[in-house]
């Protein structure tokens, strides 16, 4: 029997031999409700999943020795900040973290899960230098990625990141730009394949000179071949999350740009290469300051969008915090209502609705690392 298309057309018939392949998930609808569930007015992603190495960086800052005791004893500061999940509805961790338990003995999923904030996951193993490139890099993880998917859904986790970037002053190449946007295409069908809602992030690295509209021209690059290549695996886009960086000039370009204009730019790029059938675009700090990332996402969000923006900071929430723990037990509480109060900026900046008027002068210290890695 013809095909038929719904204007009543005759579409082609499949060749002989062939069959039509159509995606069907038994994962299909939870996929959906979970990346709808996070991508809520006025909440955000939380970003804790910085590897053991680099976390052990952020405490050695503040005078504490890299420990997994250090370690735990700040991520329960954050997963138990009373009233997060009012800001937040999502945190990814690092692998220690999804599996690991509080002072108390309580699971850090099970303290994220009763403020309604869905447990996530970090599933890449880093990056590496990319053979024959522009000293570009690629990102590892593939291999045995469909069996830690189901092991850290049986854990809890409810979505995954992945992250691969792409470097301005690079070129980048052509090479390297594929490689990235074939390796975040493979690692979001096979997260969703084991009910994990993939977060997409192709981060266009900070690092470098160059202007507002050659960021522009990259970023549009790389998410027309991540969009090619996630459509050509069959990757369900109604539950994914995007992670991009906002559209900027490198954190060293002599012209810097207002807000609104990053705004215009950013909200352009993504007119122009994401389908409305994505829920949320989560976007990452990538080293701005904490001011500098409210002021952009409020910005973005003073008329409506197709899509849910919101945040998924990590430096950009957390640096106030550390400054304000410093280790100490007395300061905790001090440390947890700093995290409230970023948290509520971004909330705030989500619905459009951001006051910067009470801010610190700490909340605009620069967050930048020139190649910074998780």
């Amino acid at each position: 029997m013809a095909l038929t298309m719904k204007s009543g057309l005759k579409a082609a018939a499949p060749a002989r031999g062939r069959s039509v392949s159509v995606r069907a998930s038994a994962y299909d609808s939870e996929l959906i409700a979970t990346a709808n569930k996070i991508a809520t007015a006025g909440r955000g992603i939380l970003a804790m999943d910085e590897s053991n190495a680099t976390c052990g960086k952020r405490l050695q800052s503040i005078g504490l020795e890299n420990t997994e005791d250090s370690r735990r004893t700040y991520r329960e500061l954050l997963v138990t900040t009373p009233g997060l999940g009012k800001y937040i509805s999502g945190a990814i961790m690092f692998e220690e973290t999804l599996f690991q338990k509080t002072s108390t003995g309580k699971r850090m999923t099970e303290c994220l899960t009763e403020q309604g904030i869905v447990p996530g996951i970090k599933v890449d193993k880093g990056l590496v230098p990319l053979a024959n490139s522009n000293g570009e890099s690629w990102c590892m993880g593939l291999d045995g990625l469909d069996t830690r998917c189901g092991d850290y859904y049986k854990a809890g986790a409810r979505f995954a990141k992945w992250r691969s970037v792409v470097s301005i002053p690079a070129g980048p190449s052509q090479i390297a730009l594929r490689d990235c946007a074939y390796g975040l295409a493979r690692y979001a069908a096979i997260a969703q394949n084991a009910g994990l809602v993939p977060i997409v992030e192709p981060e266009v690295l900070l690092d470098g000179e160059q202007d507002i509209d050659q960021c522009l021209e990259v970023q549009e690059a790389i998410w027309a071949e991540t969009f090619k290549y996630m459509a050509d695996n069959k990757v369900m886009f109604e539950g994914i999350l995007l992670k991009p960086a906002m559209v900027t000039p490198g954190a060293d370009a002599k012209v810097k740009s207002s807000p609104e204009t990053v705004a215009a730019y950013t909200l352009k790029m993504l007119r122009r290469r994401v389908p409305p059938a994505v829920p949320g675009i989560m976007f990452l700090s990538g080293g701005q300051s904490e001011l500098e990332a409210t002021l952009n996402l409020n910005a973005m969000n003073q008329s409506p969008n197709p899509w849910h923006v919101s945040f998924s900071y990590a430096r950009a929430l957390q640096n106030s915090v550390l400054k304000t723990w410093q280790g100490k037990p007395e300061n905790y509480k001090a440390a947890q209502e700093s995290l409230l109060q970023r948290a509520k900026a971004n909330s705030d900046a989500q619905l459009g609705k951001y006051d910067a008027s009470g801010e610190s002068a700490a909340a605009g210290e620069r967050t930048y690392e020139k190649g910074y890695k998780y």
